[in-house]
């Protein structure tokens, strides 16, 4: 474990060295990322302003091992780095996550020029791991085989005045053959349940109006303290915290998706009416070959609860296509499950062989043109459910909480955007009153397209909450030190909107 006073000893003249953290792949990643944002800013570096592109003291990497291409991704931007750093005597390249935990000396072997790796057990190591290597004058590689200290205990620097991250497990004890996360995070930790209302009651009290619970598997939360139902228990304490409006969770898995959980989502009031739950596929020869401990009747039944406790929910997913055997029939499988399940969004992948994995020795390996016109196929029909879902949302009156930054378009149309309680993004009409992120507003919904909604009328009311006094502060204390601030324990990032089709994501639950 690394004690602030080890950070500490890894201060030295810091202060005008600036940073830049590069994150690839799932929540997890984005999570641990804002914990390395904290560690390096209480070691005395600052955030480089945006669009450095590299003109950076220090370059940080937050690897992901799952898709194919990650790592040619890596190699190819540590090699638009080494040019910059032969420039630039002092600057230091870390590289760290899944596929640091994966690589580990093989990095360094293929890019001499970086200076530190160290994989997802140890973040906490990297402000001493970046000053030993200044000092030594040679790359530093340290890989832990376990956990040293969850996150939850290290500084970070959250993206977020009113939303936050707030883990409640790491690690996954499911074995899927296509999945390489778990030799990479480890077996599953769960954190005690006090400290995890505690974190969140400390974030209600900075500001912070919604939270999101991440686990590798966070349905599964309980399974390494010996309560079955202690997610649901969790779910049911969260409704108790006042000033918490609303709690989310990503990403369950069917197999510890029991009744439980199904009734305090629907009996919880600030649990938000929204599911992200992982089909993969519609097969059951698929499944099983997956290593996938349900089917799809199983699947489609857990669909089927959900909906009849909470008739506006809005369901997501994620699928692989062309996995190992897959036939045509298998495909057509998925497909029915997609007609049968009617999401509202989906991630849909091309199964990635990765090595270390059971299924990249399958034989049987589907051609690269079959995986792509089914890809084609499921991408098509989930664009026509997700559209005539959303068509139903018409004429709904629906409270947004206010977001930041995820209309693209908001400055040339004079809107903003904010998301509905299922998690709908909606872009809606500027109204005459300040309206700040965390606020929360009333419209009526008047047009739907594949993957957002607009609100082209007036606000029908504005809420201000202290969630946008929150973003207020924070805009205010930036102004006066552009670099941001750290904000102090205990800080989780802002979660980003579950699924567009064919996003990314880790796509292993």
């Amino acid at each position: 474990m690394t004690s602030s006073s080890d950070r500490s000893a890894a201060v030295d003249v810091l202060s005008s060295k600036t940073y830049e953290i590069r994150t690839y792949g799932c929540q997890m990643n984005v999570h641990d990322s804002e914990r390395l944002s904290g560690l390096l800013e209480e070691a005395g570096y600052v955030r480089a302003p945006e669009g450095s592109d590299g003109d950076a003291d220090v370059v940080v990497f937050n690897t992901c091992a799952v898709r194919e291409n990650a790592d040619n991704r890596l190699y190819g931007n540590l090699g638009r780095l080494a040019p910059m750093k032969t420039k630039r005597p002092g600057m230091q390249i870390a590289v760290g996550g899944c596929l640091a935990q994966k690589d580990r000396d093989t990095i360094v072997k293929k890019a001499p020029w970086v200076d530190v790796v160290f994989g997802t057990h140890n973040i906490g190591k990297l402000p001493v791991l970046l000053e030993r290597a200044r000092v030594q004058e040679e790359a530093q590689v340290e890989i832990a085989e376990s956990l040293e200290a969850f996150p939850s205990t290290l500084p970070t620097r959250r993206e977020s005045a009113y939303a936050a991250w707030v883990s409640i497990s790491v690690g996954c004890n499911n074995t899927c053959t296509f999945c390489i996360v778990p030799a990479l995070r480890g077996k599953e930790k769960d954190r005690r349940t006090g400290d995890i209302l505690a974190e969140i009651e400390a974030l209600v009290g900075e500001g912070v109006s919604e939270i999101t619970l991440l686990g590798q598997n966070v349905n599964a939360y309980g399974s390494d303290i010996g309560d079955r139902e202690a997610f649901s228990k969790l779910l049911r304490a969260c409704g108790t915290i006042d000033g918490l409006e609303r709690v989310r969770f990503t990403s369950p898995h069917p197999r510890d998706f029991t009744d439980d959980v199904i009734a305090a989502m629907a009996e919880t009031p600030n649990v938000m009416p929204q599911l992200h739950m992982p089909l993969q596929s519609g097969s059951d020869t698929v499944l099983k070959a997956m290593r996938r401990s349900y089917r799809q009747d199983r699947y489609l039944g857990i669909i089927e609860k959900v909906r009849a406790a909470i008739p506006h929910a809005a369901i997501t997913t994620d699928i692989i296509v062309g996995f190992p055997g897959e036939t045509e029939e298998d495909f057509e499988q998925t497909l029915h499950a997609v007609r049968e399940a009617r999401f509202t969004q989906a991630f849909t992948f091309q199964y990635s062989k990765r090595p270390g994995t059971p299924a990249a020795t399958m034989e049987n390996q589907i051609p690269k043109e079959v995986v792509q016109a089914r890809y084609e196929r499921l991408v098509a029909l989930q664009e026509e459910i997700s559209w005539d879902e959303n068509k139903k949302q018409v004429g709904r009156t629906l409270e947004l909480m206010v977001a930041e930054g995820e209309g693209r378009k908001d400055g040339a149309t004079h809107r903003l955007s904010g998301r509905a309680p299922d998690n709908r993004l909606v872009h809606f009409t500027k109204p005459d009153q300040e309206v700040r992120p965390g606020d929360v507003v009333t419209v009526e919904i008047t047009y739907a397209a594949p993957h957002h909604l607009l609100a082209e009328g007036a606000v029908l009311d504005v809420r201000r909450t202290r969630a946008g006094d929150a973003w207020e502060k924070r805009n205010a204390a930036q102004a006066a030190k552009p670099a941001g601030v750290l904000l102090g324990l205990p800080k989780i990032g802002v979660p980003e909107p579950l699924p567009v089709a064919s996003g990314s994501g880790c796509g292993c639950d």
